[in-house]
């Protein structure tokens, strides 16, 4: 048992003791008080949904799992996104934090920054000889997005939670961020809902797509990318599928999130049954893994194409 795994379980057995899980540290934030990450990420979403049939730039967003800053939010703002939501299990953001990273991407996007790395799934194809989605993001489009006026509404409104004119800037920690239950958001309110790396940590995967089912506007588009991987949890990309069920418990424990470890069919068939038409489904695939002889009874019979799908890209429209 390698020391990370242990560290892992340790957490998972401390956390059954409520006085300790309120003051054990959470997981969580990944790179997004990075602006640059943030740029990079947004820009994957926004002109693979635009090749995937997305007609126009969204109006409202929402997004899963922000992390450590709202920077992919704002860079979607700065994009055109007039009314963001974001939505967190534990709070990572900070006004500080945001602020700052605002201030980085305006630079950015002014200068039409490459994006940041090429990472998976590739989208270069996709975007203009300095690598920036021109035909998406037009000198018309950003004149607009990135005057002083609409930058400033956008720092008052991550100053303010309360502002709500032009646009408008909320986040919020739900009490039940498990069930992300609908009250959090209006029915039918929103054009674009995006989560990255995210919706492998969502225990209750059935609700949550319906849910967002019930946000989105007719026609909307969610985009997700999702990461199979064991997170640290074990010594092979996917190794916790050899733990049995009584390991896995106690390796989770009550935190709020570690990994759900539902393989890749289960999320594509959850879409589909909650009203949704696939627009883009890209898959990363590895053979280093834990090989099936030594899979717990419960992933015995996985498909071969589970077995091996390390990360998915997930575009999909309301139907």
């Amino acid at each position: 048992m390698n020391k990370t795994l242990v560290k892992t379980a340790i957490r998972g057995v401390l956390s059954f003791i409520p006085v300790l899980n309120r003051v054990l540290p959470t997981e969580g934030g990944g790179s997004t008080d990075s602006a640059e990450y943030c740029y990079g990420v947004w820009l994957k979403h926004l002109t693979h949904a635009q090749d995937a049939g997305l007609d126009e730039l969204p109006k409202t967003m929402a997004e899963l799992g922000p992390g450590a800053s709202l920077g992919i939010g704002l860079a979607a703002m700065l994009s055109g996104v007039d009314h963001y939501v974001a939505l967190d299990v534990v709070a990572h953001s900070n006004r500080e934090n945001n602020l700052k990273v605002l201030d980085e991407l305006v630079e950015i996007f002014q200068a039409r920054s490459p994006r940041r790395s090429k990472g998976w799934p590739d989208f270069d194809e996709l975007l203009d000889e300095r690598l920036f989605p021109s035909h998406i993001l037009t000198n018309n489009v950003l004149e607009r997005t990135l005057c002083k006026e609409r930058v400033d509404s956008i720092r008052r409104a991550i100053m303010d939670p309360s502002y709500d004119a032009d646009v408008s800037i909320r986040y919020g920690v739900p009490d039940d961020a498990s069930s992300h239950r609908e009250g959090i958001i209006e029915r039918e309110s929103i054009d674009f809902v995006v989560s990255h790396s995210v919706l492998e940590h969502v225990a209750a995967l059935d609700q949550i797509y319906g849910v967002l089912r019930s946000w989105l506007k007719p026609g909307g588009m969610m985009s997700h990318q999702i990461d199979y991987t064991g997170h640290g949890v074990s010594s092979t990309w996917n190794g916790y599928r050899s733990y049995s069920e009584y390991f896995w418990k106690l390796l989770v424990g009550k935190r709020a999130f570690l990994i759900n470890r539902e393989p890749h069919s289960v999320h594509v068939g959850l879409i589909k049954q909650s009203g949704f038409s696939v627009r883009r489904e890209l898959c990363s695939y590895r053979v280093d893994g834990m090989p099936r002889h030594r899979l717990a009874r419960r992933w015995q019979a996985i498909s071969d194409e589970d077995l091996s799908c390390a990360g998915a890209f997930l575009q999909a429209v309301k139907r």
